[in-house]
């Protein structure tokens, strides 16, 4: 990389030249300017948002970027002062998710601001465990969580749930394109999510009355876009009568995914009939409408093996996220499915478990191995297989925990 793009970086970091803009966020019933979304901007120097990050990324400091820009943010949202109950939306760069990440946004905003922390579904392919440990430490800390360009792909429906987002907006296309039968599986999913947690639906891109309309037909009770305001500096804006975007639940954590049933619930079984209940399970990556996310446990990496890595590899073609853990797994046992070797110690290496996550389906394999000494095929588990959509959602986010974002 030649000096000019890092003396560019340089000053892209510069606080003089970073300035935040506001997008004002609209309740599409009362027109009532209820929050805004923090925008990076650099008005004094020859360069878009877009060529900013790609220029950070290219230098391998997204993290370093996307930190200044939430700190200006929210210290512009500190020095102009905000009513009670008006809230701040920020974006946190998929990329840039690490451990300490919620820590530093709460630090930074010192209590005393109302944020809703907006995350892309990319996190949660790309950095999983990252995700959910920020996420939880958000929510812990006062934050609501929205899921951003929701519709974007159709792949970040199956994500939803993990993520349990507050507010889902819906991506640009969605609100100015006309709608088709793959739009429509979209809102089908989101509706359902909505109406079954109580998320606000939160439409973007609104810049005519047209758009308007599909907004609100689409089931958007806030909305952003040019048709309201352009982004632009605070204003002093009238104090909402409440919180209009509240934290909703996420499924409990769970430290195995056999500590997350009923144990008196559970069947015995051979390893013989288990294989077909878990090759049935898997078998929904291929057949529903949403490809889901599947996560598995095999123990050890020797019951990975090159019948099931070829099944793997299948799912992994069509859904967003195939993840696969055992004792000794390379970090890519197969083509486009993520492997984590987990510790020998863990508890999680007496287990087997399968677990699909859907827009409408979730179904789970839950087994411990009673340590029989028989031949493979005769060992014995006890067993559960559950489609109850938290024991499921738990199981999957305990697997899911364990997936970091390169290898350990």
């Amino acid at each position: 990389m030649s000096d000019v793009g890092i003396d560019t970086f340089a000053q892209l970091l510069e606080r003089r030249n970073l300035r935040p803009a506001y997008q004002p966020i609209v309740d599409l019933a009362t027109r009532q300017i209820v929050a805004v979304e923090a925008l990076a901007r650099w008005p004094d120097l020859d360069v878009n948002p877009e060529g900013a990050f790609a220029l950070a990324a290219s230098l391998g400091r997204l993290d370093e970027l996307d930190l200044a820009c939430r700190n200006a943010a929210i210290d512009d949202a500190l020095g102009h002062g905000l009513p009670k109950h008006f809230q701040l939306f920020v974006n946190i760069e998929p990329s840039a998710l690490a451990f300490d990440t919620a820590e530093k946004l709460l630090e930074r905003a010192r209590g005393k601001l109302n944020i809703v922390a907006e995350i892309t579904e990319r996190a949660l392919t790309t950095r999983p465990a990252e995700l959910l440990h920020a996420v939880r430490e958000l929510r812990a800390g006062g934050c609501v969580i929205a899921l951003d360009d929701v519709g974007a792909v159709p792949e970040s429906l199956a994500l939803l749930p993990f993520v349990a987002p507050a507010v889902i907006k819906l991506d640009i296309s969605l609100v100015q394109g006309w709608p088709d039968v793959a739009q429509a599986a979209i809102l089908t999913a989101v509706a359902a999510y909505a109406e079954r947690t109580g998320a606000q639906v939160l439409a973007e891109g609104i810049e005519s009355e047209a758009h308007l309309r599909q907004a609100l037909a689409l089931g958007a009770t806030f909305g952003q876009g040019w048709y309201f305001a352009r982004p632009g500096p605070l204003s002093d804006y009238p104090s909402p009568s409440r919180d209009l975007f509240q934290q909703t639940s996420e499924a409990p954590s769970v430290s195995t995914p056999f500590a997350s049933i009923n144990e008196s619930r559970s069947r015995i079984g051979e390893k013989g009939l288990l294989l077909g209940i878990s090759h049935h399970l898997e078998s929904q990556g291929l057949n529903l409408p949403n490809p889901p996310v599947i996560i598995s446990a095999f123990q050890e990496a020797a019951h990975f093996t090159p019948a099931t890595a070829r099944r793997y590899v299948e799912l992994a073609n069509r859904c967003p996220l195939v993840a696969a853990l055992g004792v000794g797994l390379e970090h890519d046992p197969a083509s486009g499915v993520r492997g984590i070797a987990i510790s020998p110690a863990d508890p999680l290496r007496g287990e087997w478990a399968v677990a699909v996550v859907g827009t409408h389906y979730l179904g789970a394999l839950i087994a411990r191995d009673l340590g029989d000494d028989v031949a493979e095929s005769h060992r014995r588990f006890s067993f559960v297989v559950t489609h109850d959509h938290e024991t499921v959602l738990a199981v999957a986010r305990s697997l899911l925990e364990r997936v970091s974002s390169s290898p350990r």
